[in-house]
Order: C-alpha cells, then structure tokens, then sequence
C-alpha cells in the first residue's frame, strides 16, 4: 500500500502526496480495494484555500500514528470538492441527513460499496470544542462496522432513500406580481445597519443580491434600494475587500463585513464584478467603479494562466497562518509609510497599536467611508507602497486549475461590465480566456470540467457547459461573431441530451455518461454559486431573444415552467432562477441594424445587461421569418435600433432615443407578451 497521490493533478490533492496515509483518489479503483479488504471508505474532501483543511491535515493526515489507524482500518480517499462537485454535492447531503451541519474538511465515512452512512466535518487529533478526537472516531465506525453491521446498514438504506429523492414542482407558475412580493421580503431580510442578510457569517450571495437589483428595478421600492446599495457599499469599504490588491475575500466571519476568511476564490469575485458594473452604472459612484476594477487588476495581477484562462483560488494561509499575506501592524505602516502618511493612512484605514484582528490590522474603511477625490488620488500612492512591500511577504498558495465553470462565470462578467466602465480592453481579456478554455477542455463539442497539467477531468458537468453557453452569448452580443453564437448552441444541445431529467425536466450535475455515484445528483437550489439550472435558464431566454426563432422560445419557455414550479417552495434557494424569469417575462431585445450602427449598438450595450440582450444586424444577415422585427429590420439598410419585448417592438428609433424608448417599454407593471 502506499499515498497514490504523487500524480494528481489538482494542487489540494497535491499538497497530501506525502502524508503517510495511503490516500486514494475518488473512483472505481479505491471501491474495489475497499471491497476487496472488507474495509469501510474513508473520504475527505477538501479544496487548497480551505484553512480547517490545512489544520486537520496538520494535525492527523500528517502524523504517522493517526495515519497508521487511518491505513489499518479503512480505505482512504481525499477528494477536491473543486474537481469533483458532484461526489462533495452527494457527500455533503448525506451528511445534512445526519442531522450535521455542513462545511470543510467534510469526513464521510462509506461501505465498501461506496454508501454513506455516517460523518462529520472538521474532528480535532484530540477531544476538544465539544467534539470526538479523530483517532476514537475512527475504531468506532470501524467496529460498528464489523460488529454491528445492521447498525451501518440502517443509517446506510435510510441516507440512500433521502438521497435518491429529486426535487418536484408543484405545478404552478410565477407572475412578476409574484416575485415583487418575494423581493419586499427579501428586502425585510437585509440588514439595514450593515447591509447583507441578517447574523454572521456574512456571505455577498450575488445571486440574491441580483433578485433584489431586479426587485427595485421593477417596483422603485426605494428602502429596498438602500438595502442594496448599503450592501455593495458595506462590504466595498470592510475587510472582506482587499483595499490594496483588490478582490474579495470568501465571506466575513462577523455582521460588520470586516474580519474575512481570507481565501479569494474566482467564482465570487466574477458575480460580485457584475454587481459593482451595474451599481456603478446606477449611481456613478466612484467607490463602485473602483471595487469593479480593483477586481480585474487583481485578476490580471495573480489569477491568469499562462495561456489566459483563470485560476481558481487563492489560500486563506500564507506561511502557515491564517491571512498573515493581509494583515498589518502600525510599525510597519510607518516603516512602508514614514510617519506623516503612515498616520494619514492608518486614520483612513482603521490602523491602530492594539489592532483590530488578533494584535494585527484589516485594513478596511468602515468607519472612514469615502473621500474626497484629492484624498484618494493620495491613498492611491500610498497604497501602491503598500502593495509593494506586501508583494515580498511569503505568499498565499495558489490553485491554478482551470475550472469550466468558474471561467465561464468570470467570462461573461468581464464583457457585461466592459461597456458599463468602458473598458473595452476587458473584452479582449475574456475572449483569450474563453479561448484557452474551449481549445484545452473540449472533447467532440462537450466540455471537460477540469483542466491542469494536461490533465482533463472528463466529462464536464451541468454548470460547466451553462456557464460557457452563458459566456459566448454574453461575447456573442458584444462582438457579433457568430462563431460565440455556434458554441452556445452546441452546448445547449448538449445539456438538454446528456443533463435535462425528463421526469423532472431539471439538469442532473452528471452527465449520462459519467461513471455513476450511489445517486445521480440533480441538485436546483443555488450555492456559493449560481445553480446550473439557473444560469441555463438565463442562457436559453438570451439565445431565444438573440434569435427569435420558435425553437429557441418554446425550449427557453418549457425549462422556466419546469423549474418555476420546483422555485416556488423555495424561492430565496433558487433565485437564479427567478433572475431568468423576470428577464423572459420583461426583457428588451435591442436589434441594431445597419453596417454604419456600432453608435447604437454601443448605446444598446451600455443599458444593464439584467433588462436587456442586444443584437447587431448587418445588411446581409437577416432575421427568422417569424421574428416579431423581420419586417421592420428589412426596411431600412441604414443603421437603426428596434426594441423588442416579448412578441412586440418598436418603430426604429436613433442612438437619442434608444435609453428612453427602452425605458419606456421597462415601465413597472406593464404586461410583457412570454
């Protein structure tokens, strides 16, 4: 026997190649070997930023005798929840079944035919917090195992039954008098102090943070709007943001967004890059505008590969401690600053002798708020200084796997906010992104999941191929190269053949052909990232309103009833979901026709994607026979902007006119044909 690690390809499973524990990766090998032994599984799953991993692996996986009961009781597997969502999506819900509260490092413990039956997260080496040492928890499970076995076999048929259950409708629909009453609570959920929903830990969770954008989009609700604002602005000005590198951290583990957990993960730095585009297209805000950017430097800084694509993260630790790479004390700003500007800057930035986390500081702004702009062309300066002197600390680890999905999410938040900040130079940086991910992690028109070393893990899942459809159609409208439009249409194809449930008519993660788990996971309600169900929703109601053909309305039409139905008994869960709702009961298509039309064309493109799809039409490129535009769009060769909602659009109207027009066609209440 012997660590089976030395060969992996993701950075988490990497770090584990030398613990004496004779780590598996996940698959049919490791079943066998359990089956062979008559060993239960061990699995623990992880990811590389995950502080509680690190400690758990410092602890036990490192140490020769915990590893030693480990290798004589059961067969060890350790997981990348990153790599492999859909075993951590099965092993995660069996342990909510228990009765446990989720997190990582997620323990699992399973038969040898792979079946949870019982688990937890993090365990202590030895008894403390309230919680077993891992070394009793291990001859536990194994004796129980042996001696008891109807013991296991219980927990075993009863975690199996729950898991083998899939979300249901309940048959209705959802109006956007519907989802107006589900934003007013919503909004009573948001913290009206410190924006957020209520408690600690805070979380952004964008995709609420979206529904609620909608919400007062749709009703003016101008309390809501505080709420909203308050949030972005909160958690812009508080240690959660990274006032020198730019970029957010995970979440916050208090009510007042200041002290993060430290890891910077791409997923939520690309939803949260939208969120500030759009706010400051609202507001104009110069706090907004710089949060938005501050995001794609870092990005630029610390996150891109070498042949463009994005990484995935950056640890919580450096050096063996928690957020040592973030954190300042007053000598050192002084040192960096000189004590003029050191004392400038720590006024600003919350710097203080005792410290506001553990004896050492978080910069944040959360009593200073914003300044003038001759005070921030000087904190600018000075903290470049900083950047400077913090660039040669030891650094945070970082996984530079290539994620599908996560791509895809970045992708299209880099083109929807480019014409919101003018900047069209991030337009340039997600087509090198897409590219790298298309030319490395496609097979025969379908998606690898994982990409690093020139290992793929294959095949990709539900959220990978929506994320990258979401992203061409999002390059599809800014550039009209209908090679974007091609690919979206192929991965269409691809979820509803090889993902979409018929009895449900929801995407299962897995693919038909993956090798199968003890269930197919068919999860609907959104995470730490937007549900697969979700952003393929979003994506169908675009391509149907790019389009415009029957097709692609009736598929886009069918899914959203389908899913409304399961939304509606959780609808904070899913609101992904009801975010493609309101854009196909109310959305704009804007159609520029005319090879002299990029003026409005680049007007079109600077109304917030959340109300709108925009299409620019040459000369010779028509439209389907029933788009509700053909005529319209045929009578005039010169350039001219046509808004559609639903069945409906508008006489041609001038770059002048176009905000209004579609202003006009977005007033509240209005009926939208579906």
């Amino acid at each position: 026997m012997m660590n089976r690690l030395n060969e992996a390809s993701s950075p988490y499973l990497l770090q584990h190649r030398d613990n004496p524990v004779h780590w598996w990766e996940w698959g049919p090998d490791a079943v066998a070997e359990a089956k062979r032994l008559d060993k239960p599984i061990l699995i623990s799953v992880g990811y590389a930023a995950c502080h509680w991993c690190h400690v758990m692996a410092h602890e036990s996986f490192e140490d020769p005798d915990v590893a030693a009961v480990m290798n004589e009781l059961f067969v060890n597997i350790k997981v990348d929840r990153e790599e492999r969502p859909d075993v951590d999506h099965v092993q995660m819900n069996a342990l909510h079944l228990l009765g446990e509260p989720g997190g990582w490092p997620l323990t699992m413990f399973l038969t040898s035919e792979g079946e949870p039956f019982w688990g937890g997260t993090y365990f202590p080496k030895e008894p403390r917090f309230g919680r077993p040492g891992f070394v009793g928890v291990l001859r536990e499970i194994s004796r129980l195992y042996h001696a008891e076995p109807e013991r296991i076999l219980k927990n075993r048929d009863a975690i199996r039954q729950h898991l083998a259950k899939t979300a249901t409708g309940d048959g209705g629909t959802l109006s956007l008098e519907d989802l107006d009453r589900l934003g007013l609570r919503l909004a009573e959920l948001i913290d009206p102090e410190n924006g957020g929903l209520q408690g600690a830990p805070k979380f952004p969770n964008p995709p609420i943070l979206e529904f609620l954008d909608r919400y007062t989009d749709r009703t003016r609700d101008g309390e809501a709007k505080r709420r909203l604002l308050l949030t972005l602005e909160r958690m812009a000005l508080g240690g959660i943001h990274d006032h020198l590198g730019g970029g957010f951290a995970r979440y916050s583990v208090d009510e007042r967004w200041l002290v993060p957990h430290f890891e910077k993960m791409l997923y939520d730095n690309a939803q949260l890059l939208e969120l500030y585009a759009l706010a400051y297209a609202e507001t104009g805000r110069a706090l907004f505008r710089d949060t938005a950017e501050g995001i794609v430097t870092w990005l630029r800084r610390e996150m891109m590969t070498s042949d463009g694509a994005f990484a995935s993260s950056l640890d919580a630790d450096s050096e063996g401690e928690e957020g040592r790479f973030y954190v300042w004390s007053l000598a050192e700003i002084q040192d960096v600053l000189g004590e003029e500007d050191a004392a400038f800057f720590a006024k600003v930035y919350d710097i203080t002798e005792e410290g506001n986390f553990e004896g050492r500081n978080i910069p944040n702004r959360l009593i200073s708020g914003e300044a003038p702009a001759a005070v921030e062309e000087r904190l600018t300066v000075l903290r470049a200084k900083l950047l400077e002197r913090r660039s040669v600390r030891g650094r945070p680890g970082l996984d530079d796997k290539v994620l599908a999905d996560w791509n895809g999410l970045m992708i299209a938040a880099l083109v929807r906010s480019s014409p919101l900040l003018d900047r069209p130079d991030w337009i340039a940086l997600a087509r090198r992104a897409y590219r790298a991910v298309t030319e490395t992690m496609t097979r025969d028109g379908q998606l690898g999941h994982s990409w690093r070393g020139g290992a793929l893990i294959f095949p990709g899942f539900a959220l990978d191929h929506a994320a990258m459809m979401r992203a061409a159609l999002a390059l599809f409208e800014a550039t009209s190269d209908r090679a974007y439009l091609r690919d979206a249409e192929t991965w269409r194809d691809r979820l509803l053949s090889d993902h979409r449930v018929a009895e449900t008519g929801a995407l299962a993660m897995t693919s038909r052909g993956a090798d199968p788990l003890v269930v197919r996971p068919q999860p609907t309600q959104d995470d730490a990232v937007p549900n697969a169900n979700g952003v393929f929703a979003e994506a169908l109601v675009r391509l149907a309103q790019l389009t415009g053909t029957d097709g692609d309305r009736h598929r886009a039409s069918d899914f959203l009833t389908r899913l409304t139905g399961i939304a509606r008994s959780s609808p904070l869960g899913h609101t992904s979901v009801l975010n493609a709702l309101d854009l196909h009961l109310r959305g704009l298509t804007i159609l520029v026709t005319g090879n002299d039309g990029g003026p409005l064309f680049d007007t079109g493109l600077r109304i917030p994607y959340p109300v709108r799809s925009v299409r620019w039409l040459p000369s010779d490129e028509g439209l389907d026979d029933k788009h509700p535009a053909k005529a319209l769009a045929s009578s005039n060769a010169g350039p001219q902007a046509l808004v559609c909602a639903g069945m409906r659009c508008s006489l041609p109207v001038l770059a002048a006119a176009l905000k209004a027009q579609a202003a006009e066609m977005l007033m509240p209440g209005q009926k939208r044909d579906a």
